[in-house]
């Protein structure tokens, strides 16, 4: 606080002049008065004016001290339990709470009405304060506007020899010289701070301001002495460079308009009362020649408009001195401040702030980079066209920044698109025609977002416009005697249709499951009203009533089976992020009680369904699914449920054995599983109905490979090969679901495996069939594996069924080969898993390593299938939609493939060298199968650090001597080999891979510059025809890893480098040892000589350049590296320069170092 001298009262009847007084004040908080200038001229005072002053100070500020200990004491029963500490100042008082602020200020203005002077010096004392300044004010009196030297010493500077910034600027009457550090702008200040205490600030800090203009509103807020003021500080702070002044001030700037606003709204109720008062009674006294109380009515309404005119020119300075200026702040926490309180105002005073030229900033900011301010400004917008009264006022802004709304329901920030959604749904409300059918189609295809709460507002919008009243076909009361059912019944078909028409215009999504649950929330009723839905689809068409169309019918049971599914499982779908969503026991329950429901209900209705719609394919297929999502009764089944169910079991029987689908046969199978649970009442009835389905299936099959396959040879007509597929297809789905080793399938196609002449499409699906079977013979292993008979039978099953699909991997048909290539893949880490999961107490699967032939053809096959093609360009766009979804789709069967090869190698069944293939290809395919390929790396690394180097090193060194090879053969590089720039761009990825933690991969990095000088040096011999080693360029890939190498690691790969290079005369004026001086400046950490290899380094070709292109520098001229005059290696070195060394933590937390050898 500052505490003003009492003699600053009788200075007031001094003559004017420009300076009168200087003030030199001290504060105990963080803020103190003190100043050189200020000093200077308090010197050339008299003693006695010196003893008087601070007299005067101390009496004030003791005066002060004891008033506001008592307002705190009495706030609450003596408040102040913040560590029993007893607030003195302003800025303490408000951190302990807005409990004690009204007596707190009560208690300021009483000391303002007593002395003005100091109590506002206080009361600035506090603001500065709340920006975290932590320097000097110094407080000067001024008296004239009207010096012409003022505005050139209101200045903001910087002191760089004594490291101090110094603002001096006008509060009139006050002349204000602020010194602080240069480190204020850090960025820590109160309103920025973290933590709890400082998190209560912001809030406490507006309470303030508002309560302060509140309890002087009716008093010294029309002084012309405190708002002045308070506006001129807050105006020349809030235009400081300083952060904190900038953002403290402009918060306590649009605070302190808000309050004015507030006293605005209450002086405008008072004129209001009182002009009906003077109506009154002028009314009565009508005939009268004068009035007394009239004309005090008259003279008290003259008041109050003056001062709400003196309110509102405030308001008005403060918005166009503050606001006008810092609404576009580079601070993006200004900027959402000011337009949030500038939607307060345009809401609580809308007949001076709701207008085109105060909203015309709001438009403004919604293109604003940040989306804080959007959303601001959005969420002001919501206020104001919630109010029906304010629409008028809105109608310009409307047309100009519609366009813009729209656009940002399109936001990269999620919870802008949200609230600008709910806002044009507000705007919806309040005028239909405000949005045009362009616009609501554009908002309602949002319903499709991945963004859940998107296309759940977007759904809202989408049924308050064409679901909720869909028309003058579904009358919402009875009309020519027909019940509330019926009409509930009509009201649904026709909202059915409402949603049937938009799904089917938009065109945009064919997954109905998504819509369903983007209008799940609102229209829930309507969706789970599954008798109206049921009857639509079973009503039959009459001469009224045409019915549904057999498109509209698909989509219908599409919704139906969507909302059961939404129903039993809740909003969890693929690509439509949800977030972690904990289901609380309320909602658990009421989707046990929808399950009860939909069971009772479809029991009844679904034999119908099936019935009616068993021929067409996708209909069906949906169908089929609802008995997954039964809930079957714990308690036996009663005589009229097992009558339901039978019936059920019969149609599902009836639609199996009509259809071959994939799709329907997969649904099916799983219905199946659902009813057959061993913890369901209904398995004693679906159990056996299931059996017979497999038994039928396999006597058929049999009869008819009795039939077609003699002598090794498939010989069938095309109905029997038909006829075939369909039964192969059946089991295959059902083999899929659930363990058929009972009727011994793998036993039943087997002969087919090793038969000729077998159509390729019915090869695919023996080969799926079978692979099932040999994966659950393996599940359960524990289970059916009693002897060590029966352990090497497995496995002889397990290697004949490899061999078989290596056979197939050369076939003629593509989709043949790539299915044996995944059904490969599928038996092997099957088996491995259940090797890992093995009890060795009981009998269990034995090994099985597939041979070098099988793993030379898996490499084979997945460099050749996944990628080969043409190369990929990320930033090709394909002209054709229909070319797009191609490439789309064979991108996903490659990327399927190279992930089934690379499980094989991190579940550690393929030896970790055949991972260097898949390496190769890191750079070349990254957008294609750089995930795959990064996330194998890390797997690999997890399993031996030291074998995945290796094969790093291996991948490196292959593309290496490719390119090596096919330059020495003279051509030109074919597409299938790497340039030397992308092999060390290679190098640089898995350099990255390693991460910051050196410590961790140190042992790796060795492994790789060990092996990388192994391979350039050894078995070198220097001759005059061969100079140097032929593979020397290698050193400089070898260099992307150098950086990741510790200080101690690079000396002792150093002197592992100078093993074979002492031995050698180097020259370094020859091109050909470029790459060995990069390597070892790069070991040195030296960057000169790194540089002058740029030109060899980036080469393409590895051909030397001419001798007129050299550029070496003077230290490689010099040789300077050879000798060692860069830097000499101690003898302890020297003698330690045959290990590395790690530092590792023991259990107490100190350093201990672990010596390991190098070589």
């Amino acid at each position: 606080m500052i505490a003003e001298p009492t003699a600053t009262a009788s200075s007031r009847s001094s003559p004017v002049q420009n300076e009168n007084s200087v003030v030199e004040v001290n504060s105990r908080g963080s803020v103190h008065h003190t100043g050189v200038g200020a000093r200077h001229e308090v010197r050339q005072k008299t003693v006695r004016g010196k003893r008087r002053v601070r007299e005067g100070s101390e009496n004030v500020k003791r005066g002060h001290t004891k008033s506001r200990r008592g307002s705190v004491c009495r706030a609450e029963n003596g408040h102040p339990n913040n560590g029993d500490i007893e607030a003195v100042t302003l800025f303490e008082v408000v951190t302990m709470g807005r409990s004690a602020m009204q007596a707190v200020v009560d208690d300021w203005i009483e000391a303002y009405v007593m002395d003005r002077d100091s109590a506002l010096l206080d009361l600035i004392s506090f603001f500065i304060q709340c920006t975290g300044c932590k320097g000097l004010v110094t407080a000067e009196m001024f008296r004239s506007r009207q010096d012409s030297n003022l505005m050139s010493k209101m200045v903001e500077e910087l002191d760089e020899g004594s490291g101090l910034q110094y603002k001096k600027f006008l509060a009139f009457p006050w002349i204000l010289t602020v010194t602080w550090p240069m480190d204020i702008d850090s960025g820590e200040y109160p309103l920025t701070m973290s933590g709890p205490y400082w998190r209560r600030f912001r809030s406490e800090f507006c309470e303030f301001v508002s309560v302060l203009v509140s309890q002087c509103q009716h008093s010294v807020v029309f002084d012309s002495y405190l708002m002045d003021t308070l506006i001129s500080l807050f105006t020349e702070l809030s235009d400081s460079c300083v952060r904190a002044f900038r953002h403290t001030c402009t918060l306590a700037a649009v605070k302190l308009l808000s309050s004015l606003v507030g006293v605005a709204l209450s002086l405008s109720v008072a004129v209001e009362n009182s002009q009906r008062l003077y109506e009154v009674e002028r009314t009565k006294a009508t005939g009268r020649r004068g009035s007394p109380r009239l004309e005090r009515i008259h003279i008290k309404t003259t008041e109050l408009q003056d001062k709400r005119m003196e309110i509102e020119n405030m308001m008005d300075t403060i918005f166009k001195g503050i606001f006008l200026k810092r609404y576009r702040d580079v601070l993006p926490e200004i900027r959402s401040m000011c337009m949030e309180e500038l939607a307060v105002w345009m809401k609580l005073y809308s007949s001076v702030f709701l207008t085109d030229s105060y909203l015309k900033y709001v438009g403004w900011m919604m293109h604003d980079k940040q989306p804080d301010v959007r959303l601001k400004c959005v969420l002001g917008l919501q206020a104001l066209y919630g109010d029906p009264l304010l629409l008028p006022k809105l109608d310009l802004f409307t047309s100009r920044f519609k366009d813009r709304m729209i656009s940002m329901t399109l936001d990269k920030d999620h919870e802008v698109s949200v609230q600008t959604i709910r806002l044009l749904s507000l705007m919806s409300q309040s005028c239909e025609d405000m949005l045009t059918p362009l616009d609501l189609k554009q908002l309602f295809q949002l319903v499709y977002s991945s963004h859940r709460p998107v296309a759940t507002m977007a759904g809202e919008l989408l049924y308050a416009r064409l679901l909720q009243n869909p028309g003058a076909s579904s009358p919402s009361t009875p009309q020519g005697g027909a019940s509330e059912q019926e009409t509930q019944s009509r009201l649904t078909a026709a909202r059915l249709r409402a949603l049937l028409h938009f799904h089917q215009n938009t065109q945009l999504h064919h997954h109905v499951v998504y819509l369903v649950d983007s209008i799940w929330d609102c229209a829930g009723a309507l969706l789970k009203d599954w008798s109206s839905v049921t009857s639509l689809l079973l009503q039959e068409p009459t001469s009224q009533d045409t019915g549904l169309t057999q498109a509209e019918q698909a989509v219908v049971v599409e919704l139906l089976v969507a909302s059961v599914r939404q129903a039993a499982e809740g909003p969890v779908l693929a690509g439509r992020n949800t977030g972690k969503r904990v289901i609380s026991a309320r909602e658990k329950k009421s989707q046990v009680d929808d399950c009860v429901k939909l069971t009772e209900h479809f029991l009844m209705v679904l034999p119908k369904l099936l019935s009616k719609f068993s021929q067409p394919t996708e209909t069906a297929a949906s169908l089929m699914k609802i008995p997954q999502y039964f809930h079957p009764a714990d308690s036996p089944p009663g005589e009229n449920t097992k009558l339901l169910l039978s019936a059920l079991l019969v149609e599902m029987a009836a639609v199996v054995e009509l259809h071959s689908d994939p799709g329907l046969l997969e649904a099916a199978a799983r219905s199946y599983l659902a009813l057959c649970g061993e913890d369901t009442a209904w398995l004693s009835l679906a159990h056996p109905a299931r059996d017979s389905l497999v038994q039928r299936w396999t006597d058929s099959l049999a009869a008819l490979l009795s039939d077609t396959l003699k002598d090794g040879t498939f010989n069938a007509d095309e109905n029997k090969t038909k006829e075939i597929l369909a039964t192969v297809k059946k089991l295959t789905a059902f083999h899929n679901v659930q363990d058929l080793s009972p009727w011994c399938v793998y036993e039943l196609l087997s002969p087919l495996l090793s038969a000729g002449g077998l159509p390729p499409q019915v090869t695919m699906e023996v080969l799926q069939c079978a692979c099932f079977a040999v994966v659950w013979n393996l599940n359960t292993s524990g289970e059916s594996l009693t002897s060590r008979e029966k352990a090497v039978a497995q496995r002889s099953q397990l290697r004949l069924f490899c061999e078989r699909c290596l056979r197939c991997l050369s076939h003629a048909d593509q989709s043949v080969k790539e299915q044996a290539f995944r059904c490969l893949c599928d038996v092997l880490t099957a088996h491995n898993y259940q090797w890992q999961v093995w009890d060795p107490c009981c009998f269990g699967p034995l090994l099985y390593t597939p041979d070098p032939k099988l793993q030379r053809a898996l490499l084979a096959f997945v460099s050749e299938h996944a990628f080969a093609g043409a190369e990929q360009d990320g930033h090709s766009r394909a002209s054709d939609g229909d070319m797009e979804v191609e490439k789309l789709e064979d991108l996903h069967r490659r990327r399927n493939l190279l992930t089934a090869y690379c499980k094989l190698i991190v579940h550690g069944i393929l030896e970790m060298s055949m991972a260097a293939e898949v390496f190769k290809y890191y750079m070349k395919y990254y957008n294609d199968f750089g995930d795959i390929i990064k996330e194998t790396l890390s797997r690999t690394r997890q399993m031996d650090k030291i074998e995945s180097a290796r094969s790093l090193v291996l991948c490196l060194q292959q593309l290496f001597l490719r390119l090596k090879r096919e330059q020495e053969s003279g051509a030109s590089c074919s597409s299938g080999v790497q340039t030397f720039s992308s092999i060390k761009e290679l190098a640089r990825r898995f350099s990255l891979t390693f991460g910051w933690d050196q410590v961790k991969s140190r042992e790796s990095l060795a492994l790789i510059h060990r092996d990388g000088i192994d391979f350039v040096f050894q078995g070198f011999v220097q001759s005059s025809e061969r100079p140097s080693p032929p593979y020397l360029s290698y050193l400089t890939i070898l260099s992307e890893f150098s950086g990741k190498l510790l200080k101690p690691d690079k000396k002792t790969v150093y002197l592992y480098l100078q093993r074979y290079a002492g031995e050698q005369t180097i020259s370094n004026r020859e091109e050909s040892w470029q790459p060995f001086i990069y390597y070892r400046a790069s070991l040195l950490a030296t960057g000169a000589e790194g540089e002058d290899a740029v030109s060899f380094v980036s080469s393409d070709t590895l051909k030397q350049p001419s001798p007129a292109n050299r550029s070496l520098s003077p230290s490689v001229r010099r040789g300077a590296l050879v000798d060692g005059s860069n830097g000499r290696i101690q003898p302890v070195l020297l003698q330690s320069a045959q290990h590395n060394i790690y530092l590792k933590s023991n259990e107490q937390g100190t350093h201990t170092f672990t010596m390991f050898t190098f070589f």
